[in-house]
């Protein structure tokens, strides 16, 4: 927990200075897919955290770059300049969730793109926050053969985090984050309890005023569900979710295509309605 005297790190001090223009970059997560809709707005835990930052600055400043879709060399090529621009001084970098699931997948590429995204918004002052990846294969089954990168990507993460002084949310290692009940039903984006579950996650990595573990605990056990139950979920969500999202991938399209950023400028944080 934060004390009253300086504790060192890099940058030096920061939970002490309220933060004044938050920039947050990535792909659907941060966007907010899984939290609230195309008609009433989606929320999504970047948008929890700038709230729970303003409770400390109501002056806060909130941009949000993210785009669903976009793998993480597109968050570079698209996104970096951008933040830079709007002088963050505390940003947070989510992505490689969309390259994990492509067949050309190259874990150090990726985790190259997210270095020099921390390398270079670190150099221009701003904290930076990014978060670890659950093992999808225990959200979707069929993803099983992917955990060896998951693993692979966060071991990354971690060493680039590390050497640029980068605060990491670490959800990977805990067990709530592979719970049904904070994902969606697409099981590709966290739903509302997940978002919050996020956001109170990177506030802690960031030593937050008012943050503290409790987003670690595990939720209440649920009944298992019996194998014909467990089948028809299976075959439900491959109908509604899986076979989409492969016509797209056939069809070399994403999600994101002619989209952009529903927060490409700072503004005012409003509280939560």
């Amino acid at each position: 927990m934060p004390s009253d005297e300086c504790v060192p790190y890099e940058p030096p001090c920061a939970p002490h200075v309220p933060y004044a223009r938050y920039v947050a970059l990535g792909d659907s997560q941060t966007e907010g897919l899984g939290d609230g809709d195309e008609t009433t707005g989606l929320r999504g835990w970047a948008d929890r955290l700038a709230e729970h930052l303003a409770a400390a600055n109501p002056e806060l400043q909130y941009a949000n770059l993210a785009v669903r879709g976009r793998l993480a060399g597109q968050v570079r090529a698209e996104q970096l300049a951008p933040a830079l621009a709007l002088r963050p001084d505390l940003a947070t970098v989510v992505a490689g969730v969309n390259d994990l699931m492509r067949p050309t997948f190259d874990a150090a590429e990726v985790a190259g793109h997210l270095e020099a995204v921390f390398a270079a918004l670190t150099a221009a002052g701003a904290r930076v926050a990014t978060v670890t990846f659950p093992d999808i294969g225990r959200i979707v089954p069929l993803a099983r053969p992917l955990a060896p990168r998951v693993h692979d990507l966060n071991a990354r993460i971690r060493a680039a985090a590390a050497r640029h002084g980068v605060a990491v949310a670490e959800a990977a290692r805990h067990a709530f984050a592979t719970d049904t009940r904070v994902w969606s039903e697409d099981r590709l984006h966290a739903s509302p309890l997940g978002h919050e579950r996020i956001a109170a996650a990177v506030a802690h990595a960031l030593l937050l005023p008012g943050a503290d573990d409790a987003w670690t605990r595990p939720l209440p056990p649920l009944p298992a569900p019996t194998g014909w139950q467990a089948a028809n979920a299976e075959l439900r969500w491959a109908a509604a979710f899986l076979g989409p999202w492969l016509g797209r991938r056939l069809r070399g399209r994403s999600s994101g295509d002619g989209r952009t950023a529903k927060r490409p400028q700072l503004l005012p944080v409003r509280p939560a309605p």
